[in-house]
């Protein structure tokens, strides 16, 4: 099997990238500035590109069974129709995409209120609207929605599906990595799902740090 992992410098990215030298997976590791990584592993190729550039990432897609896309950027949404357009053009339909929690106002209560607070204004806007250009399209996608990232190494989560309220107010990123890990390994694992992804027990208004 061979993964495109796109944004590959992230920090959830670097995690599942580690997770994945125990397994017999060639990594195809995209990003801007491409001299900040260097592979650990005769598995690993890094390839400096955009995931605006229909061509980088078309490119990129040669031989790739599964996307990982771990993006971020006030064009988000842009990325998002040039990663499904490159897709489409290859061929290649397995995608996991991280997204964010209330891209759908599926926070409840005050935890709601709050996240609003801190994410209206460019960013749940941004994420909505490039997880809508994901599930729009016709590749076997799983949109992620992470709760609030915590560096904590523990590996401990739940999953809450598209209609349900979300839980917990945070999660590892640890947490992430291993379910995204689990995703690549499984490619059937959840496709057309997306699913919020959280702590058990960290219910609350607000995270535990703020």
């Amino acid at each position: 099997m061979r993964v495109l992992i796109l944004g590959a410098y992230g920090k959830i990215a670097r995690i599942v990238e580690d997770n994945l030298l125990q397994e017999d997976i060639q990594q195809r590791l995209f990003l801007r500035n491409a001299d900040r990584l260097t592979p650990a592993d005769p598995k690993q190729e890094v390839i400096d590109g955009s995931s605006a550039d229909i061509d980088a990432v078309s490119a990129a897609l040669k031989d790739v069974d599964v996307v990982y896309a771990n993006l971020a950027g006030k064009d988000i949404e842009e990325q998002a129709k040039t990663v499904v357009a490159a897709m489409d053009k290859t061929g290649v339909k397995r995608l996991i995409w991280i997204s964010t929690l209330g891209i759908y106002d599926e926070v409840p209560g005050k935890y709601g209120e709050w996240n609003h607070k801190m994410l209206d204004g460019g960013y749940l806007e941004t994420y909505g609207a490039a997880a809508k250009v994901i599930e729009a399209s016709d590749i076997d996608f799983t949109i992620i929605r992470p709760a609030w990232l915590t560096n904590h190494d523990e590996v401990e989560y739940e999953l809450t599906k598209k209609g349900e309220p979300f839980k917990g107010t945070e999660v590892s990123r640890k947490s992430i990595a291993d379910f995204v890990t689990k995703l690549i390994l499984d490619p059937q694992l959840y496709v057309g799902e997306s699913l919020g992804v959280d702590k058990p027990g960290t219910d609350g208004d607000k995270p535990a740090w703020y």
